[in-house]
């Protein structure tokens, strides 16, 4: 039986991938192999993280995004700044933080919950925080991150939410390749 890696997400319009993938230009010093860029037609927000998931599931959880998108009507978020991350700890990670959106964090709960009720999944056990990961870096990058001082970019980005994709994501050595299996628009 072939099982899918998912994940549902907000895909980003192509001007918002375009300022995030400008970012990098302001980090000549990190060298090639010491971080891992996500690829600009990667860039999205997550809502829930799926696993492996069989054909019979993955048709369940597209049948449960048609319900959960009737109930939600689009929406705005905002974007607010570029980060590193993990808070209080040597820097692993850039991303793009955007301020608490109810609307966002209801249309996350809501997909969770009523997937994880007809479909088996790993919830995520803190509160949902909208997000986008820009890089990852290793050691080498860390420290060259450190030294240079704490990163806070303001951004002022406005996002629309009008659908949500199932992806699937395929590991690869040249990083994940998504494919959008199935999207949604909220309130139709």
């Amino acid at each position: 039986m072939t099982r899918r890696r998912l994940f549902i997400a907000v895909n980003l319009p192509e001007n918002v991938k375009n300022n995030f993938f400008k970012f990098r230009d302001k980090w000549p010093e990190l060298e090639r192999g010491t971080i891992n860029w996500v690829k600009k037609q990667n860039l999205h927000i997550t809502l829930a993280f799926l696993g492996y998931q069989t054909d019979d599931e993955i048709y369940e959880i597209c049948k449960i995004m048609q319900q959960v998108g009737k109930r939600h009507e689009p929406f705005f978020v905002k974007l607010e700044r570029i980060i590193t991350g993990p808070p209080k700890a040597t820097p692993r990670m850039f991303w793009a933080e955007g301020e608490k959106s109810e609307k966002m964090a209801d249309l996350q709960k809501d997909l969770e919950e009523t997937i994880a009720g007809r479909v088996y999944f790993k919830q995520e056990n803190r509160a949902y925080r909208l997000h986008i990961t820009l890089a990852r870096f290793k050691y080498e990058a860390a420290k060259k991150v450190k030294e240079r001082g704490k990163v806070d970019e303001p951004l002022n980005n406005q996002i629309p939410v009008e659908r949500i994709d199932l992806m699937q994501s395929i590991l690869k050595r040249t990083g994940p390749e998504y494919t959008i299996l199935e999207s949604v628009e909220l309130g139709e």
